[in-house]
């Protein structure tokens, strides 16, 4: 019935929209026939002339200053019919962040995602988590292969910091779509167009040098960028070269817990009458309310000879506990400070070509190509907690049962070594074209080519130190571990015993590709658009790995324990480091890296595995204006149609055999929209939209990776290509009231249904669907499957990820408020915004939906203040984003523990200073980002249960602009 209703509603808008191509080609015609139009109708028509003319300026405008970016984004927001908004660049090359991400993060409803070193890394718009926003550049689809320090980026997100500002001029947000509007954004769409020739009159080369400082760090990093354009005379053609260099460095602080556990004890520990600590209580069972059982309490130690770890001997050492509370102890899994250093250098070219040689064409071609290479020497040292034998005594436990005090005797540490090499690569070419065949048909072709790799290699050094004492300390904060351990020295006696030395891999391959063309009937405020669009995207991730097998006994035999000593020195955070190239040298590591096999996962935990799309899509939309009560109406409505054509592959192992196994399916949408904006009063603009989005599955959720967990192959894991999209019925509404200049006063609320979000589910499906050889069974599973009525008939139970029958439903509401203060001083003003969501599941399977929506902010806001005159200008902002849950329950096998993001925010300054009377107006520029050295926190079910803090500190950049 819901299937019905939806074409049904998208076959009226089709008439609909046919009625109004006809009402408006009307209307044209009309127009051309004289009539005694009055003095106030045609100065609105001059008025409305004007207007168009200033909003198609606006898609190649270069601002002068920030007062003037904030203007062009106000007009751009005020004349769109839909909602959108808009950041410009202050000048070429000068964008108002030194991050494309962070510069979103200033638009209401836009979440940022920040890396552990402080960095933003994508966005999310409006309650639904980033992999739902769509990237383009200047209207194409963007993959990158790239993924952040502690992310993996298995799903759809686009890592926003591999791109320059330097190179963009505008960025557009698309919170409610058009139907020319590529589809895959089920939130919105962030475009993101990068400087042409004609964006300025004349030829100009713009240079750009500073240096960032970092605390943590304490190195200077150097960026430097020259752009450059030039026209011809006659100004019909143009070329625009830009490159940029970027050497720079990390540093983070941090702590570490992989999670949070508590003893499994034994029925003899926990006082249940069992002999000889024989058996462990039941799930629910006192000792074993809540699960978890991550760390064993052993039956005695060498340091207490004679004496049994029983229920007796834990109460009498832990005065003041029941052994049910002893039971149900947290501690972290892996408690580990955590010190980063390492390379962050990135290059990037940026060319551009433009020809007008009349008024009836212009053709352009614009590529873009941007590398880095990243480094990061990542050490970590562990009080062993999950699988360790630590004996707790004197300990005190909160109301929570997370442990605040104890010594644990028995305990131990090992140090992580985890270095890693990166290189990023990506390069996109845009060709297109728009002819102008009379005043009132227009026809734009573009076409797009990108490709984006990566290689990491990661290995794994893992040593052990002495048995010890250790004195363990949570006052709320980062817990303290304290012993008699020097562990900065390397001779205390670390050892290969429980140690590891791995060899990890990673490569991966983002292609894009696209044709699309669209043909415009009428101005561009009154017409008829249709278009069609092909564009395929690929991605393949493989993971390689030599996790014990090769090089380790390699490297325990040419470096002994006896030996480790020489490789090791006193670290930067407190504990040992490792000398990494001695060691990699000394042990092959070069050879045993490239001779790795192909694994099923990365080491960041992404499947192998890849995915082919070929989407095809057509629409028809009209824009209009007209008259309510003497009063401007601008609309925007249209239905998109798009099919896609998926292949999902993916390493498969059935009888002992590993092969490569590829699932397909397809599958299309109807996606209407219409969006409208009515000029209520002078400076009012009243405005409403609905919608139909779409994004594309999960692929990793999609990949086969096909397991049978019994002989009878009954039972299949199984990744589900038959996922259906995620799909977004949209509603909004709001207003602004426009005070002149910059200013202007906002409000809007909006609605979102969102059916296809998946959970863990079993399908039962024929042994023929899974797309494995009958073949490559073992012989007692084609037996079993035989017995069943063969291949054919035989049923399989299959566990994989399936679309609930639910909906989730986001409310919110978003606020803005942009006001200059010349009336307090010249050139003063501020600019705030605020937006709330809440966010419910409804239907069947809501229950198991609720679980798996999380990392969504409830709350948000901004608020900068800014002063500007002719030669100086200065501004400090203030980002606030709240925090959330950060995962599903059941995290380390407690029922109720989900992980929690806490509320960050984040105070930056930006200023300049320009020297006018001096060649190329040079403007010295100095900037603090994080000026409080906030830090990134998340806990454990409880507050005082931290998961991982990171302290990137502050950041100081100094530097000098120009033009010539």
């Amino acid at each position: 019935m819901q299937k019905f209703a939806r074409n049904t509603l998208s076959r009226a808008l089709g008439l609909a929209l046919l009625g109004v191509a006809s009402s408006t080609a009307f209307a044209q015609q009309q127009a051309a026939t004289p009539a005694a139009d009055t003095q106030s109708t045609q100065a609105q028509a001059e008025q409305a002339q004007s207007t168009q003319d200033q909003v198609t300026e606006l898609d190649r405008v270069v601002a002068s200053g920030f007062r003037q970016s904030l203007e062009y984004s106000t007009m751009a927001k005020r004349e769109a019919s839909g909602f959108v908004d808009a950041i410009y660049a202050e000048d070429i090359g000068k964008f108002p962040d030194v991050n494309i991400a962070e510069s979103l993060a200033r638009i209401p409803g836009i979440q940022l995602n920040r890396d552990v070193n402080g960095e933003g890394l994508n966005v999310a718009i409006r309650g639904l988590p980033s992999s739902f926003t769509k990237t383009t550049i200047n209207g194409q689809s963007v993959a990158t292969a790239s993924i952040g320090l502690d992310a993996q980026n298995a799903n759809r997100e686009v890592d926003l910091n591999l791109f320059p500002t330097e190179f963009f001029t505008q960025l557009k947000v698309y919170k409610s779509p058009t139907a020319a509007l590529t589809e895959g954004g089920a939130s919105g769409v962030v475009d993101m167009r990068n400087v042409r020739p004609f964006d300025n009159p004349e030829s100009q080369v713009t240079y750009s040098l500073q240096a960032d400082y970092n605390d943590v760090s304490e190195k200077t990093s150097p960026r430097g960028t020259v752009i450059g354009s030039w026209l011809n005379d006659d100004k019909t053609f143009g070329v625009l070269v830009g490159v940029t260099s970027q050497r720079g460095h990390i540093g983070v602080d941090g702590y570490e817990t992989v999670g949070w556990t508590n003893p499994n004890l034994t029925n003899a520990q926990c006082g249940n009458g069992a002999a000889n600590g024989g058996g462990f209580p039941a799930l629910g069972q006192p000792c074993n309310v809540t699960g978890g059982n991550g760390w064993r309490i052993p039956d005695s130690i060498a340091s207490r000879p004679g004496e049994t770890i029983d229920a007796q001997w834990l109460r009498d050492h832990n005065p003041g506990l029941t052994t049910q509370q002893i039971g149900e102890a947290l501690i972290p899994r892996l408690g580990r400070p955590v010190h980063m250093s390492g390379d962050r250098d990135r290059d990037a070219f940026l060319g551009s070509v433009q020809w007008r040689p009349n008024e009836n064409l212009e053709v352009y071609a614009d590529v873009l190509y941007t590398e880095a290479h990243r480094t990061n020497d990542r050490i970590d040292i562990n009080l062993i907690g999950r699988n360790g034998a630590m004996v707790p005594t004197n300990m005190q436990l909160d109301a929570n049962n997370v442990v605040t005090s104890a010594t644990f005797e028995n305990a131990q540490y090992f140090l992580e070594a985890r270095p890693y090499v990166e290189d990023v690569k990506y390069w996109q070419f845009t060709p297109g074209a728009t002819f102008w065949f009379d005043e009132d048909v227009k026809l734009d072709v573009q076409a797009s080519v990108s490709r984006s790799w990566m290689y990491r290699e990661s290995p794994t050094i893992l040593f052990n130190s002495p048995v010890t004492t250790v004195q363990y300390t949570n006052n709320g904060d980062i817990p303290t571990a304290q012993s008699g351990l020097d562990l900065n020295d390397p001779n205390i006696g670390w050892t290969w015993t429980g140690g590891r030395v791995w060899a990890q891999n990673e490569k991966r391959v983002t292609e894009t590709g696209g044709l699309n063309a669209s043909l415009q009937f009428g101005d561009d405020r009154n017409n008829v658009t249709m278009g069609i669009a092909y564009d395929e995207n690929s991605r393949t991730i493989v993971g390689f790995g030599d996790t014990g097998t090769n090089w380790q006994p390699y490297a325990f035999s040419q470096v002994p324990s006896s030996a480790l000593p020489n490789y090791l020195s006193p670290g930067p955070a407190g504990f040992v480091t490792v000398d990494f190239d001695r060691f990699m040298a000394d042990t092959n590591y070069a050879f045993y890296r490239d001779s790795a096999a192909e694994a099923n996962n990365a080491n960041t935990s992404a499947p192998t595995g890849g995915f082919d799309e070929a989407n095809t899509a057509a629409f028809i939309m009209v824009n209009g204006e007209s008259e309510i009560w003497h009063r401007n109406l601008r609309f925007n409505m249209g239905v998109r149609y798009a099919m896609t054509d998926q292949d999902i592959s993916g390493p498969v192992t059935i009888g002992g055999v590993r092969q490569w196994q590829t699932l397909s399916s397809d599958y299309n949408e109807w996606l209407p929209s219409f969006s409208a904006a009515w000029d209520v009063a002078e400076d009012v603009v009243l405005r409403t939209s609905a919608s139909r989005t779409m994004t594309r599955p999960n692929p990793s959720s999609m990949l086969p990776a096909t397991t049978f967990s019994d002989i009878s192959a009954q039972v299949a894991t199984q990744g589900n290509p038959d996922l259906t999209p995620y799909t977004s019925t949209n509603f909004d509404i709001g207003g602004e009231w426009y005070t002149g200049g910059e200013g202007f006063v906002g409000l809007t609320l909006f609605n979102k249904r969102i059916k296809g979000y998946t959970y863990q589910g079993v399908v039962t499906r024929p042994f023929t669907d899974l797309g494995i050889p009958f073949e490559s069974l073992v012989d007692a599973q084609q037996q079993a499957i035989n017995s069943r009525g063969g291949p054919s008939v035989a049923t399989v139970n299959v566990q994989q990820q399936v679309n609930a029958d639910a909906e989730l439903e986001i409310n919110g509401w978003e606020a803005i408020w942009v006001q200059p203060l010349s009336i307090v001083l010249d050139g003063l003003g501020f600019m705030a915004n605020y937006s709330k969501i809440d966010i419910s599941t409804i239907g069947k399977d809501a229950a198991a939906l609720s679980s798996n929506v999380y990392g969504l902010s409830p709350s948000l806001w901004n608020a900068t203040i800014y002063w500007e005159n002719d030669v100086a200008q200065a501004r400090l902002s203030y980002n606030w984003q709240e925090g959330s849950a950060a995962s599903g329950s059941n995290q380390q096998g407690i029922p109720f523990a989900q992980l929690y993001g806490e509320d960050r925010g984040q105070l930056d300054l930006s200023s300049s200073y320009t020297l006018v009377n001096v060649k190329s107006k040079p403007q010295i520029f100095f900037n603090v980002t994080n000026i409080l050295g906030e830090e990134r926190r998340s806990f454990f079910a409880f507050e005082n249960a931290v998961n991982d803090m990171y302290d990137f500190g502050t950041t100081y950049t100094v530097g000098v602009r120009g033009t010539f």
